[in-house]
């Protein structure tokens, strides 16, 4: 049997980049200072849940697909190494697991990567509200695709690589919709369920209509991961 532990993850300030001081200054403009800090707190909690669960089984030999990594060996190491000193929660877990016997697999194509990162660039950069209007819209109409595209390539990685008695983790943004594309023969076990992370990400910006529902998706991306048989 192959095995996959799906990660559904939300992205830190420290996993974009260049991007993370516009992404920081539209979520304090759209939320206000208070609510903004919940909602960092809120995203600290979710991956100490995700940390503490996989802290507690034993990782040797499991295989690491992670969302953006277009690289393995040492350059994929490096990447991470880099990430953890940025302050990227998400690589400081996998360079975890790689010091515990974890092997790093690449996960995505780069020309891929490179096309919506330029997209996503070209808006952060925009110098008047046309021009990042005219950069968003491109942006917007060519996402869907590209998150398929990637999802494809994705789900292909762990087919060709992921053997029989293999275990898998892919660390994946929520919105991504991988496991459609996967072999039926690799049985898939979400840490956290996608459906509901992803939610959340759409409901913390309507705070004021949502406020009950994403009290209650924060509390439970906080909480500690309930995986029914602990599929490793």
């Amino acid at each position: 049997m192959k095995k996959l532990l799906y990660c559904p993850i939300i992205h830190m300030s420290a996993d974009l980049g260049s991007l993370a001081h516009e992404a920081t200054k539209r979520g304090m403009a759209a939320l206000g200072e208070d609510l903004w800090k919940k909602h960092q707190e809120t995203i600290r909690g979710f991956w100490q849940a995700i940390e503490d669960y996989l802290n507690s089984i034993e990782v040797n030999g499991f295989k690491v697909y992670q969302d953006g990594m277009a690289a393995d060996g040492e350059m994929g190491k490096k990447i991470i190494e880099e990430g953890v000193k940025s302050g990227s929660k998400n690589f400081e877990i996998v360079s975890s697991l790689l010091k515990r016997g974890a092997i790093l697999v690449r996960t995505e194509d780069f020309n891929l990567l490179k096309l919506e990162l330029d997209r996503l660039v070209k808006i952060s950069k925009a110098g008047t509200v046309v021009r990042k209007l005219t950069a968003y819209i491109d942006y917007m109409w060519t996402k869907k695709g590209l998150l398929r595209s990637r999802d494809e390539f994705i789900a292909r990685r762990i087919n060709e690589t992921l053997k029989e008695g293999e275990t898998g983790i892919l660390f994946v943004g929520a919105y991504h919709d991988v496991t459609r594309w996967l072999a039926s023969d690799i049985r898939v076990a979400e840490v956290k369920d996608r459906r509901r992370v992803a939610d959340y990400q759409k409901k913390f910006i309507l705070q004021g209509k949502k406020a009950k529902e994403v009290e209650e998706l924060s509390s439970y991306l906080v909480s500690p991961v309930e995986l029914n048989g602990r599929l490793p």
